[in-house]
Parts: structure tokens; C-alpha cells; sequence
């Protein structure tokens, strides 16, 4: 049986990409605290994740993965500061914006599943 590990799924491994190429995005920004704020809540989508999937309960799994699912929002709104202070490209926001969105989703279809599976809203 396969061991039940927050690292084998999908929605994890593709918050710690993310969060990678935001890493690489910013390397060069001089701009610290804006740089920091982005990095820190980039890294919040996979940590919140993490942290829910050990949390005990579904119902814990899901608050945490609501605070990931806000986390991406605050992502997706500071890439278009980006955008806009020149720390990155117009096809560098669209496509990062594409990955949040995945990964988004990702974390909206798990919350309904769970929810389904426990008979909450």
C-alpha cells in the first residue's frame, strides 16, 4: 500500500514548483520587502497545504486549505505589481498567473471533495 505522504500529491508538488519560480523570479528584485512579501506568501500556499493535510481532521484539511486558497489570491494580485514595477514580463505574469490558477482549482476541487465526503458546506 502506498504510504499516505503530503509530497505524492499533485497539488503539493505543484505548490513547491510554484514557489520555486517565484524564488527564481525575484532573485534579482531589489526591492526586499516586496520581494519578501511575495516569496513568504508564495511558500504559504504549500506550507498551508502541508500543514492541514497533518492536521488531524478534514475539517482542519479544509481551513487550512482555505488560508492556501488566499494565499494564491494575494500571489495573483502582487504579480500584476509586478507586472507593473517591472519585475517581470507581461508573458512572465500570464504564465506564473496560469500556474496559480491550476493550482487554485486544484486546492478548490479537494476542499469540495472533502467536503462531500464529510456531508458539510
Amino acid at each position: 500500500m502506498a504510504e499516505r505522504l503530503v509530497e505524492n500529491m499533485r497539488i503539493w508538488q505543484e505548490a513547491r514548483v510554484f514557489t520555486n519560480d517565484i524564488y527564481k523570479m525575484m532573485s534579482v528584485c531589489k526591492d526586499y520587502g516586496f520581494r519578501d512579501q511575495i516569496q513568504r506568501a508564495s511558500v504559504s500556499i504549500m506550507n498551508n497545504i502541508a500543514e492541514g493535510f497533518e492536521s488531524g481532521s478534514d475539517a482542519k484539511f479544509i481551513y487550512f486549505l482555505n488560508i492556501a486558497k488566499g494565499s494564491c489570491s494575494e500571489v495573483k494580485s502582487m504579480l500584476y505589481l509586478c507586472e507593473d514595477f517591472h519585475y517581470c514580463t507581461s508573458d512572465e505574469r500570464i504564465s506564473l498567473v496560469n500556474k496559480l490558477l491550476s493550482l487554485s482549482s486544484g486546492i478548490f476541487n479537494l476542499i469540495q471533495y472533502l467536503k462531500k465526503q464529510n456531508n458539510t458546506n
